[in-house]
């Protein structure tokens, strides 16, 4: 059968499913409006079941042999105490050979298949990648993704990010690690990159997919040089954007900012029909440049 893309969907489908995922609407009022747009035999639940995540078929499978791969847990005192994460190296890593280190922040639905399946990836490509489960203190990811997200809309949001700062005080502490970390992080998770590129001033590198921008106010905190990720058709995200920009001017951050056009917001997540292939790989050998060349 043929993946369906974002082209299958009309564009206020897409609008409303975005309103959706970020709980912005209620799963019943999606199902209200997207209704209309349901034809040739559609429903809008089987609108909303093509639009939500497949994880059959990941790029890197877990128990490939080119990384080792293990949960582990780490202590998060200013937060929720003790939270758990996947923590992903190269097999051929040896104690001479100290690896350039990647945090892995999810979106809001927690540490699901497709951001363990990214931090594979970054481990495929040398680097020694940390995704740690903003769930944990509510029994973690559980494998659904409508629960997930109710789930973490009930985190405390303070101790949530208190949590990922002390995932990467943990990671850069690492014996295997070379003591230089960057973050990548989707949604969310990009909102929690920009925000970690305000708090942490050894932070190396940020890359923030389509994430929240922080308060212009804690702009000039920034550090690490930054590569943006947007989408053309996220308005959502992109009307933040040109504030930001001029406070990352004014503040003198060294940052690259590209736009992905005709693309949706998650484009890089494969496990939807909002993916572009094309979007999607350019960014990734951009992230993974810039890595290699920050945290070198």
């Amino acid at each position: 059968m043929t993946r369906k893309t974002a082209a299958d969907f009309d564009p206020e489908v897409m609008k409303l499913f975005d309103q959706y995922v970020h709980g912005g609407i209620s799963r019943r009022d999606f199902l209200s409006s997207a209704s209309r747009y349901a034809v040739g035999g559609a429903t809008a639940a089987s609108l909303l079941g093509a639009l939500s995540p497949s994880f059959a078929a990941p790029i890197v499978n877990a128990d490939d042999k080119r990384i080792n791969a293990r949960f582990v847990e780490y202590a998060s005192p200013q937060g929720n105490g003790t939270i758990r994460g996947y923590l992903v190296t190269p097999a051929t890593t040896g104690a001479s050979r100290k690896l350039p280190l990647v945090l892995v922040v999810h979106e809001n639905r927690g540490l699901n298949p497709h951001i363990e399946d990214v931090a594979r990836r970054l481990a495929l490509e040398g680097f020694v990648a940390f995704a740690p489960d903003a769930l944990t203190p509510l029994g973690g990811y559980p494998g659904d993704e409508d629960k997930a997200r109710a789930a973490f809309a009930k985190l405390d949001a303070a101790k949530t990010r208190a949590d990922f700062v002390a995932a990467a005080q943990w990671l850069q502490k690492l014996p295997e690690g070379n003591g230089k970390i960057g973050v990548v992080g989707f949604c969310f998770g990009g909102g929690i990159a920009n925000y970690l590129a305000t708090q942490l001033p050894d932070l190396a590198a940020a890359v923030p997919f389509y994430g929240q921008q922080p308060a212009v106010t804690d702009v000039a905190r920034i550090k690490a040089p930054l590569l943006i990720h947007d989408a053309e058709k996220d308005e959502r995200i992109r009307a933040g954007w040109p504030a930001y920009e001029k406070a990352l001017k004014e503040a003198g951050v060294n940052y690259q900012y590209h736009l992905y056009p005709g693309v949706e917001h998650g484009f890089n997540n494969d496990t939807t029909p909002r993916y572009d292939a094309a979007a999607a790989k350019l960014a990734w050998q951009r992230t993974v440049d810039f890595f290699r060349a920050k945290l070198a």
